[in-house]
């Protein structure tokens, strides 16, 4: 009796912590009217943070903030206007695994995709020492966390996806190609959920392939399975250039749709600055693409 007992309490014990001690997400509301919600507020997170202390430099309102040293992890909401569910995309900013462009390659283009009706969440993502395994245990429960509070947000968990620049375009085809991979035990029910993206768009990524040979990186696994994407690349690009050209590939032999828009000129880093050359219009093209896809209204 005494065993039966114990059993139950530890049963019971278990299911309070994964659902009944669920605490109320709650976000920061910024200047701007955008939230902020912690990836793992309230829970025991896994991996470690940064050594050193956060650094922020730069301007929020010129969409030009870098961030290093992140150890709370988190996602910032912009939302789309609609009495409708909006499809959506978690945001990963890049800066070499070792810092984010937080700025350039988050906010200006949350705002720029939320007033095309794309909500959006930046993913300010732990890189402590370079470590890429905690960068993908933060962007697996972003987008568990989009879909458990989706009615909430008023988002469609059907149209969830990831977008990358540079290292998180890295961040984001990892997502994309090991979203069954189980990277931490879960702590709630919002792991319950999947962490697959329902779509992936990779702006510049680093990472994928090898220079020579477009072989994948190990890590990257392309199958019949990996979410549709759209590939937007400079061929003066030259360090990263062969990362999305061998991603594309790779999508392409599995029989994954993709578009892939590959530009003479231009080389790393332009996010939405640059204004002359035909690579500019690479954020016009990602929403015609995510209209035609149904994942913008």
């Amino acid at each position: 009796m005494k065993k039966y007992i114990a059993f139950f309490a530890f049963f019971t014990g278990t299911i309070f912590c994964l659902f009944a001690a669920e605490k109320k997400l709650e976000g920061e509301i910024l200047k701007d009217g955008s939230k902020v919600f912690k990836l793992w507020q309230g829970r025991d997170m896994p991996g470690v943070g940064a050594k050193a202390p956060i650094k922020i430099w730069g301007d929020d309102k010129k969409d030009d903030l870098s961030i290093t040293n992140v150890s709370i992890p988190d996602i910032r909401f912009f939302k789309a206007e609609s009495k409708t569910p909006t499809p959506a995309v978690v945001i990963a900013p890049g800066g070499a695994y070792g810092g984010l462009a937080y700025g350039k390659e988050g906010t200006d283009i949350a705002k720029f995709l939320s007033e095309g009706g794309t909500t959006c969440f930046i993913l300010a993502y732990r890189i402590p020492g370079n470590n890429r395994e905690c960068a993908l245990m933060d962007i697996q429960r972003a987008i568990r966390l989009v879909r458990k509070n989706a009615k909430k947000w008023n988002v469609d968990p059907e149209k969830i996806g990831v977008m990358g620049f540079s290292a998180g375009g890295h961040l984001s085809a990892n997502a994309s190609t090991n979203y069954n991979r189980q990277t931490y035990a879960p702590l709630d029910s919002a792991d319950r959920l999947s962490a697959k993206p329902n779509f992936t768009v990779l702006i510049y990524p680093a990472y994928l392939a090898d220079r020579k040979t477009l072989a994948l990186s190990p890590e990257i696994k392309v199958d019949k399975d990996t979410p549709m994407a759209f590939i937007a690349q400079t061929q003066g690009d030259f360090h990263y250039e062969m990362s999305s050209v061998g991603y594309m590939l790779a999508l392409r032999a599995a029989g994954v749709p993709v578009d892939f828009h590959y530009f003479h000129d231009g080389e790393h880093g332009y996010g939405l600055n640059e204004k002359k050359r035909p690579v500019k219009d690479w954020g016009e093209l990602l929403k015609t693409w995510l209209k035609a896809n149904k994942l913008a209204l």
